[in-house]
């Protein structure tokens, strides 16, 4: 048994901070460090505490997360936040993203961990990307819904004050900049930003990425059973993604896709629908877990060389 490594959670008390604190907690291998509140505001304290740590996991808003790391030159961090995930000197936590990008996160002091919207996008485009299906250039348009646990703690306490049905799902990012667009962009290997339009639904926790493609707009000729091909051989003994073939009895509720199956777990399904000349492939995943905390002790384990899959379900 290795010995126990030593983590300290910057922000814990957030909805993050507390997803990866309950999937660290029972583990005999961690060690969770913890500091008093007041002593917390005093920089040298977060200091030793942070180089007393083998990781530090920042759970914290984005100047905040930038202001921490110049706290220590030596510590490892984890970065919840949006600050560093096209920061040229931080790996992005996705080890499903490349042949080495595995190494890459065991490998590095600094990890950026993906935004939830990003990972269900990446994922989908990315292999069409590399594959020359879907060209560097191309217009891609992409609809996303979350549960409101996305937004935070603010909004979870929004929720919290509404009547069941009170609240439709609704669009928003109407200035057409969310803030996942650049890695959504960078590590899908595309030069010109997707047209994302994300929405939040009345319901806690789960998520659907969708990018509709035209074939007239592709690279090449392909049916829905070329990209699930395509997909099962990228990710072939990938834990976490799990590509889901047609026909599609058991994920379709009378011709309606749950948003919320894999929620509790670290996986994220990946779905071709098609007809004529369209195609749609869709990305389910749990916001907090493949898309949150899941994502972030998926990485956490891989940078201390433990079991992947250690506190983490499929």
């Amino acid at each position: 048994m290795s010995a126990s490594a030593r983590i300290f959670i910057d922000g814990q008390a957030g909805t993050t901070g507390l997803e990866i604190t309950e999937r660290l907690t029972a583990r005999d291998d961690i060690e969770l460090l913890s500091i008093d509140n007041e002593q917390r505001k005093r920089p040298e304290t977060r200091r030793e505490c942070f180089e007393s740590a083998d990781l530090v996991v920042l759970c914290l808003p984005d100047e905040a997360a930038r202001e921490a790391i110049k706290l220590s030159e030596t510590t490892r961090f984890i970065d919840a936040s949006t600050a560093h995930r096209v920061h040229d000197k931080w790996v992005y936590g996705l080890p499903e993203l490349a042949p080495d990008q595995r190494n890459a996160i065991r490998e590095s002091r600094l990890v950026s961990n993906p935004g939830c919207y990003a990972t269900g996008f990446v994922l989908s485009i990315r292999p069409l990307v590399d594959e020359n299906i879907v060209s560097k250039n191309a217009l891609i348009r992409t609809h996303a819904l979350s549960g409101y646990s996305g937004g935070g703690r603010q909004l979870i306490e929004q929720y919290s004050r509404v009547v069941e049905d009170e609240q439709p799902t609704r669009p928003y990012a109407f200035n057409l900049s969310h803030k996942h667009v650049p890695e959504m962009q960078r590590y899908a290997g595309l030069e010109l930003a997707p047209f994302f339009m994300p929405s939040v639904g009345n319901f806690f926790q789960g998520m659907l990425v969708q990018t509709p493609l035209f074939l007239q707009e592709l690279n090449r000729s392909v049916q829905p059973k070329d990209l699930v091909e395509i997909y099962q051989n990228r990710y072939a003994g990938e834990p976490f993604v799990r590509v889901i073939e047609a026909p599609f009895d058991n994920e379709l509720d009378e011709g309606y896709l749950s948003p919320t199956a894999c929620n509790g777990s670290n996986r994220i399904d990946l779905m071709v629908f098609g007809r004529d000349q369209q195609i749609l492939v869709v990305a389910r995943l749990d916001n907090l877990g493949k898309g949150a905390a899941g994502a972030a002790v998926q990485n956490l384990n891989l940078m201390l060389g433990r079991e992947e899959s250690s506190g983490i379900s499929e």
